[in-house]
């Protein structure tokens, strides 16, 4: 494999997160607020981090489910908004493509054009280079290997709700989503444990798409991430000869689809791994102390009938959607519902907003933790690109609410909190809570 630039291990940048280096951006470049805005450009980061996203999405439901905006946050594009639709899209990779040449998953283009950092992941690919790369990770994932981590996750999960404070408030987000997603992240890479956290400060700066707008943060984020392409790249290489083991590192060097990857191919693949095995999780796992307090009665119904939790487990994706988009381009024209897409139009499917699709999902807005089709939810996408990880998210959020369930521990928020600022991961940076017992 060829090498990154030279990058000091010993010295490796741990600061400012992204959330900082962003917040400061927006002092020095205040936003300007644009009173003709377009009430149905939902890519305003805004909408999320005040919790206002609801109120449009509905609008365009009833009223024009599939339209197109001109001269939104991230330029023209279409909204996709109910359920039907965007499995439809989902359902025509070789129309609507994923592929990073042609735009990506995210509304925001490309950050990186110069031709020597681009990140090519799986995921933004198309068949058939989608195919063979996913199978190398796939078998991480399998029901097998379910089994086989289901009680290691268990005993760290009960690990840190034991650690937790019940006499005094603190950061749900801190002390349980990210520790027990960074931590699942740890053991699929055989990551050093004493450094998890650096997995969580990469994911920040790889997977959020409002850096786009900072242009002059540009530059400090390829080197954050070059620093991540070093240190996994020193990990290859100390297995690169090893037996084959079950994790994710070890997948791609037997892998006859990804062994032979670039450096900027290889560190593709860690971003979405990472960021789709971290944000995803993590914001669920923040959805469900917020969310449960938010309906006390589907609250005590779980409480008092704990066989609910698997259906539960799905609700609450359902509920929270922790990546609100997921974006496509036309490879041709293509009728879509009667409306015509142009090639090269941008074509945006709000999971967020099917998730809350009240044809789909009768009073969609609330958590029922006994619905019927929870499942159906499009939380994981849909089609040749649904979450290759969906299984060990259902597993991680299961053993959570079965713990919690163990302990008697209610989550209880303060009111205290603040939502991501941005369109694609839909959650929480901070969110204080009180434990008690039910």
């Amino acid at each position: 494999m060829a090498s990154v630039p030279v990058i000091d291990l010993n010295n490796l940048t741990t600061s400012p997160t992204a959330d900082e280096a962003l917040e400061a951006w927006y002092k020095r470049n205040p936003p300007i607020s644009d009173e003709d805005a377009n009430p149905w450009d939902v890519s305003r980061a805004e909408l999320y981090s005040k919790d206002l996203w609801r109120k449009p999405f509905a609008e365009m439901r009833e009223q024009a489910p599939i339209n197109k905006v001109e001269g939104g946050v991230h330029g023209d594009y279409w909204n996709i908004t109910t359920y039907k639709p965007i499995q439809h899209v989902e359902a025509l990779p070789d129309i609507y493509s994923s592929d990073v040449e042609h735009g990506g998953i995210t509304i925001a283009e490309p950050e990186f054009d110069d031709s020597d950092f681009q990140l090519p992941m799986f995921i933004a690919m198309d068949r058939p280079k989608h195919t063979g790369q996913r199978r190398t990770v796939a078998p991480a994932f399998t029901p097998t290997e379910m089994q086989r981590m289901e009680a290691e996750i268990r005993q760290r999960t009960a690990e840190v709700l034991d650690g937790l404070p019940w006499d005094k408030p603190f950061d749900w987000v801190d002390k349980v989503s990210i520790e027990l997603t960074t931590g699942m992240l740890a053991i699929l890479f055989g990551f050093p444990w004493e450094d998890r956290r650096l997995l969580t400060y990469w994911s920040d700066w790889a997977g959020d798409v409002e850096l786009s707008v900072a242009e002059d943060l540009t530059e400090q984020r390829r080197q954050i991430l070059y620093e991540m392409g070093a240190y996994f790249q020193q990990l290859w290489n100390e297995r690169v000869n090893d037996e084959p083991t079950p994790d994710l590192i070890s997948m791609m060097i037997h892998s006859e689809a990804m062994r032979d990857m670039d450096p900027m191919e290889f560190m593709g693949n860690l971003v979405l791994l990472i960021v789709g095995g971290n944000d995803t999780t993590r914001n669920t796992m923040s959805g469900v102390a917020y969310g449960l307090s938010q309906f006390p009665e589907e609250r005590e119904k779980l409480q008092q009938n704990p066989d609910l939790i698997p259906n539960a487990v799905q609700e609450l994706i359902r509920w929270q959607t922790p990546l609100a988009h997921m974006r496509r381009t036309a490879l041709e024209d293509h009728d879509l519902f009667g409306h015509q897409i142009k090639k090269g139009d941008k074509v945006v499917m709000w999971y967020i907003s099917a998730n809350r699709d009240e044809d789909v999902f009768p009073e969609a807005d609330k958590i029922i933790v006994d619905r019927e089709n929870a499942r159906r939810h499009l939380a994981f996408g849909y089609g040749i690109h649904r979450c290759v990880g969906a299984r060990l998210a259902e597993l991680q959020i299961r053993i959570l609410l079965e713990e919690m369930h163990k302990r008697r521990m209610q989550v209880n928020p303060t009111g205290k909190m603040r939502r991501v600022h941005a369109c694609f991961v839909h959650g929480f940076r901070e969110l204080e809570v009180e434990l008690s017992k039910y």
